[in-house]
């Protein structure tokens, strides 16, 4: 598929494409990505979502290195043609003070008031790209059977995309809500609802135990 039908396509799966607004809240705990629902929306659709044994990971690789084919495509993409991918993307909307390289988009510095732990990070070398939804957990929820240019899509989704902290992330590695949650409580909710609307948004699947921890936590949320 060329670049230019490629283009059309994430126009026509992604929210945003082209704007790129900035997180919606007001602090670390509370930003969510644009598109994300709230809770009441959250429990509604996490209800509609099919409940299914998680497939086997038969044919996943994430690694793109030396001509691997990674299925999932190759990272970072950039959505829109302007120069910037999607790493640059999540940085500059996630961050404040963002400085970024002359004539580039490139983010070089900046401060990062963390969702997963609480903590103020100022180093962009210590931040990275979480997938809200990992992508290895949309390959058994569904997208195994997906072409590459909707998973392409979908991992460039910024709705599924919150730049944190590193170590918190690599933690967190391919797991779902019923063995992981962020370490600051105070983002539990936030982080069930972008959950949910990822996966209902991309048609995919539950496990048992993945429902009823996202019930757990979108139950007391406002």
């Amino acid at each position: 598929m060329s670049r230019r039908a490629l283009t059309v396509l994430f126009a026509v799966l992604l929210t945003g494409c082209g704007t790129f607004p900035a997180a919606t809240g007001g602090s670390g705990a509370e930003k969510v990505p644009t598109g994300t629902p709230d809770a009441a929306t959250a429990r509604a659709r996490l209800a509609e979502l099919p409940v299914a044994e998680p497939g086997r990971l038969d044919g996943y690789v994430r690694d793109c290195d030396k001509g691997a084919a990674c299925v999932f495509g190759q990272p970072w993409f950039d959505v829109d043609g302007d120069g910037c991918d999607q790493r640059s993307q999540v940085l500059a909307r996630d961050l404040v003070d963002v400085k970024v390289k002359e004539g580039r988009c490139a983010v070089t510095s900046g401060t990062l008031y963390d969702p997963y732990t609480g903590e103020t990070i100022t180093s962009v070398s210590k931040i990275q790209i979480d997938h809200v939804v990992p992508l290895a957990e949309m390959w058994r929820s569904g997208a195994s059977a997906w072409t590459p240019e909707r998973r392409t899509a979908a991992a460039n989704d910024l709705r599924n995309l919150v730049a944190v902290q590193g170590k918190a992330n690599q933690s967190k590695g391919d797991k779902t809500p019923d063995e992981w949650m962020p370490p600051s409580p105070g983002y539990a909710c936030a982080y069930a609802r972008i959950y949910v609307g990822v996966k209902a948004d991309f048609g995919l699947t539950v496990s048992t135990p993945e429902r009823t921890a996202l019930e757990q936590t979108l139950t007391p949320c406002p």
